[in-house]
């Protein structure tokens, strides 16, 4: 017997095995907030939601696109959308109001979800917009009551979700992930994490990045509370954590730097409380140095859990977590080994081919690139998907050493440098460009753009840091520029970014961070 698998019935279990417990702690003091919600109320306006684009004439597969911080509403979509067969488009709330555009153009969306405080990057979109501020959205997240639920013939090859991540190029890809690449990357993850009903987790990763990692799926599929935060500070997290006794949460390396500040402050204040029940960190990006592991261990007395993957494996490749034959070494001995990529997730196969990539396959792996059948082929060519990394294998465990691809990962978020470059060429005083990511301890790899200016210009570096400021988010601008009197290039005129890269990594061991 084949039933078709659907991130619509992790929810719909959830309402049944645990229809009083609490389901989502929303932020508190929010206009709109739902405060604590129980899973029959979560699964009630879940239904709400899926019957409310139906009325609305938006009809199987139809595109539904969210613009917003971490949110029970966004929670919901995850099940009101994708589970009533409509297909949901998580959009970095960071973007500004041209990258959004393209997005929703691109993906085809024909209603878009927002929270007010980015309301200024949906502005001039000609598809319908929808206020998640608990009026304007009132009857699309009102509970089904006496309304005919949404019935849908699950097809697991459907597209789930749209989840565009930035790449080579200057705009970013769609990539499509399938009701099966979502259920079997989150009970996969799920599995490896030993997620139970006793959990609670708290939303430190961006619902947008690929869906949570899967993590609001796997979560809410054993009855585990979620904690909703939309912003990241070190000091709210520890009380978010002592407040709901969360004992589970994802994040980028910068924001356990955070946390590490944040308890460190108490130390130095005398206002420290070690925990009181077991913490998991779970971590991907970029792989942190090895005495922040060792710090996390030692000072906040959590288990680290480092992961890696992309968006377009669901992101599940690889997992390391600590194992009964490293108990007797000293922790700066399994912070050394925690710092490495990891070993196959269940279900995945990994392989380096011959000049150093690693290869994936597994039903993670998504379906395609929206729209975009060439950069699908190139990605998925000869069967195995291209993840852009250069490394090695260890044995079992995957090693990443380099990144072919021209991205940079700087707190967790992906940046495009050739999209940076062409926004600095766009600056009157500027000759050449190279946009490259530098060590730094708190953001994993800094946006750093080397610089020739024209003859005769006298821009500063803090001029065209606010310039990209002004054409893209924040979080890819330059965090530092520095002019330079010529570039290293190739005889045919080509940049030579790994000689540019090399006084910045000459004393690390790999060259990502």
């Amino acid at each position: 017997m084949d039933v078709a698998m659907n991130v619509g019935h992790f929810l719909e279990r959830a309402a049944l095995v645990y229809p009083d417990r609490t389901a989502i702690v929303d932020e508190p003091d929010l206009p709109g907030s739902w405060g604590r919600v129980t899973y029959r109320e979560l699964h009630a306006r879940a239904q709400g939601l899926g019957a409310a684009l139906r009325e609305e004439g938006l009809i199987e597969g139809a595109r539904i696109a969210i613009v917003s911080p971490n949110s029970a509403r966004f929670l919901a979509c995850f099940f009101g959308v994708s589970g009533s067969g409509r297909v949901l488009v998580p959009i970095n709330f960071r973007l500004n109001a041209e990258e959004v555009a393209f997005i929703v153009e691109h993906s085809g969306a024909e209603l878009v979800f927002f929270d007010p405080e980015v309301a200024s990057s949906v502005e001039g979109l000609t598809v319908k917009t929808i206020a998640l501020d608990g009026n304007a959205d009132a009857s699309y997240f009102q509970p089904l009551g006496d309304r005919e639920p949404v019935t849908w013939e699950a097809n697991e090859g459907a597209t789930c979700s749209i989840n565009y991540t930035s790449g080579t190029t200057a705009r970013p890809k769609g990539v499509e992930l399938t009701h099966r690449n979502c259920w079997m990357n989150a009970t996969t993850f799920g599995w490896h994490l030993a997620v139970s009903d006793r959990d609670v987790l708290l939303h430190t990763l961006p619902m947008f990045h690929a869906n949570g990692w899967g993590m609001p799926y796997a979560a809410t599929a054993m009855g585990a509370r979620h904690v909703v935060l939309r912003k990241v500070d070190g000091e709210e997290i520890l009380r978010r954590i002592e407040a709901e006794g969360v004992t589970l949460l994802c994040c980028a390396p910068a924001v356990v730097a955070a946390v590490l500040d944040a308890e460190q402050a108490r130390r130095e204040a005398g206002t420290s409380r070690p925990s009181l029940h077991a913490i998991r960190v779970v971590v991907a990006g970029a792989p942190p140095p090895s005495k922040v592991i060792e710090r996390v261990e030692a000072e906040l007395n959590w288990e680290f859990i480092q992961i890696y993957g992309l968006t377009e494996t669901s992101p599940l490749l690889t997992v390391n977590r600590t194992r009964a034959e490293w108990d007797g070494l000293s922790g700066a001995e399994r912070a050394k080994l925690l710092s490495r990529a990891g070993v196959p997730a269940v279900g995945v196969e990994i392989a380096i081919d011959d000049e150093g990539e690693v290869l994936a396959r597994s039903n993670h792996v998504f379906r395609s690139y929206w729209n975009q059948p060439d950069a699908t082929n190139d990605a998925l060519a000869g069967g195995w998907f291209h993840t852009g990394d250069g490394g090695y294998l260890d044995g079992p465990t995957t090693v990443i050493t380099d990144r072919k691809k021209d991205v940079i990962i700087t707190g967790g978020e992906n940046v495009s440098s050739i999209e940076v470059e062409d926004c600095l060429f766009q600056h009157a005083s500027v000759a050449e460009a190279a946009v490259i990511g530098v060590p730094d301890e708190h953001w994993g790899e800094m946006v750093t753009a080397l610089v020739v200016l024209r003859p005769g210009a006298t821009t500063t570096p803090e001029e065209l840091i606010a310039f990209c400021k002004e054409h893209l988010a924040h979080f890819k601008a330059p965090k530092q520029v520095l002019l330079r009197e010529e570039l290293a290039r190739t005889a045919t005129g080509k940049l030579q970014k790994y000689k540019l890269r090399q006084e910045f990594w000459r004393d690390e061991q790999r060259q990502v961070h």
